[in-house]
């Protein structure tokens, strides 16, 4: 049975823009904004409907010919639209969580333990466990993290600084980046798989905020919406800007071969660089009231 081509667009937008939002509110509010001609009222949107309107005009642009048919549809075939793309976001995340491990194995519980919880004291443990978020009536497993608890996996070597919490955050080898969006031999020194990966196949050439909150999520056992919009909260953080930056290059460089930084950041004495640190001057008197 052919798969409909929206399907096949919403895995890739659930793995790479957002996995937990609702395509057919983020569409109709969508399009309800495109339609305002008041151009003063896109002032008053909140924090929140601005990056809901980046969210939806990202998925307008890796849709080929969505727009067009958006505003030539029904309203009813809006939501047929709506329901195609969820499908296959919803599909993605199920596919990708399939065979991740939970607390009842020893070592996977320590590398799910949240970090700065010191696993191997029993007694911390034991009164971590005994606290009414981490029960679980339902299951075997008696620990529910919240998602806001990070998980030790999510630091190079399981490694975590409470003096510097940033230092190796989301540069773990646990991490199945190349799993979910390059082909799964990738991850090996010498490729050898046949068929192209998901960022290939999508046109993806760098990491995303939200495709490192999305793999992230799939080695978390509960409460991943919150820990999922919890991450992508820090990474979207302007005052996180240089290490997330960082991140992303250094993330850039392990996924995509080709991949360079440099080609960015423009040449000293340049008229790119002298236009940068101009704009940064100006921007300076605005904050400090300075008028020339």
């Amino acid at each position: 049975m052919t798969q409909d081509p929206l399907v096949h667009h919403g895995r890739h937008f659930g793995r790479a823009v957002h996995a937990f939002c609702n395509v057919q509110t983020l569409i109709v509010n969508g399009l309800m904004v495109m339609g305002d001609d008041d151009d003063e009222a896109v002032h008053f949107r909140s924090a929140i409907e601005h990056k809901e309107y980046a969210v939806f005009r990202e998925i307008l642009r890796m849709v080929p010919g969505l727009e067009a048919r958006l505003m030539g549809s029904s309203e009813g075939e809006v939501t047929n639209i709506a329901d195609l793309i969820q499908r296959g976001a919803n599909g993605a995340r199920a596919d990708d969580t399939k065979g991740m491990k939970s607390f009842n194995h020893e070592h996977t519980g320590a590398l799910l333990c949240p970090a700065g919880l010191d696993w191997a004291n029993t007694e911390y443990v034991s009164d971590f466990l005994a606290t009414p978020i981490h029960q679980n009536e339902t299951c075997q497993c008696p620990i529910q993290v919240a998602g806001n608890q990070w998980p030790v996996f999510l630091y190079a070597n399981y490694m975590y600084d409470p003096e510097d919490p940033w230092n190796g955050l989301l540069h773990s080898g646990l991490l199945a980046f190349k799993h979910i969006f390059t082909s799964p031999s990738s991850v090996e020194q010498e490729p050898k798989a046949t068929r192209s990966g998901n960022a290939r196949i999508h046109g993806m050439r760098s990491v995303t905020k939200a495709s490192l909150a999305y793999v992230a999520t799939q080695d978390h056992v509960t409460d991943s919406e919150r820990f999922y919009n919890s991450i992508l909260e820090l990474l979207d953080d302007i005052d996180e800007k240089d290490e997330v930056e960082q991140l992303l290059t250094w993330w850039n460089c392990q996924v995509f071969p080709l991949y360079s930084d440099i080609e960015r950041l423009p040449s000293q004495n340049s008229a790119f660089a002298r236009i940068r640190q101009k704009c940064a001057e100006y921007k300076e008197r605005d904050v400090n009231g300075i008028r020339c």
